[in-house]
């Protein structure tokens, strides 16, 4: 479908300086009708103002939604019970929030009879593919434009002056260091000083958590508890999920616990630095583990693991919604039919201490555990069962003679 074919574009919109010059773009080159669309995913800007300057850019309409219930329960949760990491660092805040985003847009577009979606993700990036590949599973019949691997517009510079020409009203200005990308689960940093490995993050930098050095020279102990893998209550108080993950950020963020400082490879074939702030994420990835640690058995374990590698790759390669994903939450799902508990973490200076675990499904048996006097285990019996464990190598052995 070449330009001039569209009527109506729905463009996933942040009010930032991309998504604020695309407006005009695209009714400049494709001559369409665009429908700004905003997912309040706990990012915590002001939304109020949004919607005059969508209007003011040139869109025809804004519509928000507030996704910040089900980003945590359907795309966060099963991401943290399969225990996906991604490079062993990085907890997907911004991989896991693309597809939900696309997914509203391709809904509203669908709603609106708009033709096209388009995103302001760049050529270099992940994101692309992430958005681009949510809208292949849900609807391939809508044409995507992706403005950066068409324009002319090549630095912020060039994207603030496109936007004085178009009378776009932007707040950014061309001294912005970072490129951030936040919501409920995360605060991520890219570009600036970062760009070389070697230099260290400036502490001004970081906006979701204390330094280290600054946090409470006393520690601070917090009890999560979860009813089937879910979070559920913090120190005993039950809390809503957005209200437990906000409450867990402040707490985290206050004791300098969650800081990343990432290498990592992009889908696209390069390397790219990220710094990430995700306290409460990593509160609860940290809990969690050590509930599984007493609930779940080894060969369960083991195979959850095995599968939070791949779980992890296919969210961070934009391949949410495929039958594969979906395959392994179903054996996720399974393993957390018993990870009903209480975790009591210690915090202090960035640290996370285990201080305590337990749960009415623990498979931790202190008499079989115990170094002291016990009358369960049979000690006689691990000399047989050494000799069957062992015989292949002592076969081996006998065999060279």
């Amino acid at each position: 479908m070449p330009k001039g074919e569209v009527k109506k574009v729905v463009l996933a919109y942040s009010g930032g300086l991309d998504t604020s010059v695309i407006v005009p773009w695209l009714r400049e080159n494709y001559g369409c009708e665009v429908i700004c669309f905003c997912a309040d995913l706990g990012q915590g800007e002001d939304l109020a103002g949004l919607e005059e300057k969508a209007l003011k850019s040139g869109a025809s309409k804004l519509i928000v939604r507030d996704l910040r219930e089900e980003f945590l329960r359907e795309y966060v949760l099963p991401t943290m019970q399969a225990g996906a990491i991604y490079e062993r660092k990085y907890l997907l805040g911004t991989s896991m929030a693309r597809p939900i985003i696309a997914r509203h847009q391709v809904a509203v577009a669908e709603a609106e009879g708009a033709d096209a979606v388009a995103h302001g993700a760049t050529g270099k990036g992940n994101d692309q593919v992430r958005f681009e590949l949510t809208y292949f599973a849900l609807n391939p019949r809508l044409k995507i434009i992706a403005p950066w691997r068409e324009w002319t517009i090549r630095s912020r510079q060039d994207a603030l002056d496109y936007a004085a020409e178009h009378n776009v009203p932007v707040t950014a200005t061309a001294e912005k260091i970072y490129s951030r990308d936040g919501n409920l689960w995360h605060l991520s940093h890219e570009g600036g000083l970062l760009e070389d490995p070697w230099n260290e993050p400036e502490e001004d930098m970081y906006q979701f958590s204390a330094s280290p050095q600054s946090a409470p020279d006393e520690p601070e102990y917090l009890t999560l508890s979860f009813e089937q893998g879910v979070p559920v209550a913090v120190n005993g108080e039950r809390l809503g999920l957005v209200e437990l993950v906000e409450r867990l950020n402040l707490i985290g963020g206050r004791h300098g616990i969650g800081r990343v400082d990432l290498v990592e490879n992009r889908l696209v074939g390069m390397k790219s630095r990220g710094v990430y702030e995700t306290p409460g994420g990593t509160l609860l990835y940290t809990a969690h583990r050590e509930l599984e640690s007493i609930v779940l058995d080894k060969e369960t374990l083991r195979a959850r693991d095995r599968i939070a590698i791949d779980y992890a790759d296919l969210v961070y390669n934009g391949r949410w919604f495929t039958p594969v994903r979906e395959a392994y939450d179903a054996f996720v799902r399974v393993t957390q039919r018993n990870m009903t508990g209480d975790v009591r973490l210690k915090l202090y200076k960035g640290n996370i201490i285990i201080a305590g675990r337990r749960s009415p499904f623990s498979l931790y048996n202190e008499d079989l555990a115990t170094f002291g006097p016990d009358m369960v285990y049979n000690q006689k019996d691990a000399e047989a069962f050494i000799k069957l464990y062992g015989l292949s190598i002592k076969v081996q052995a006998l065999s060279k003679g």
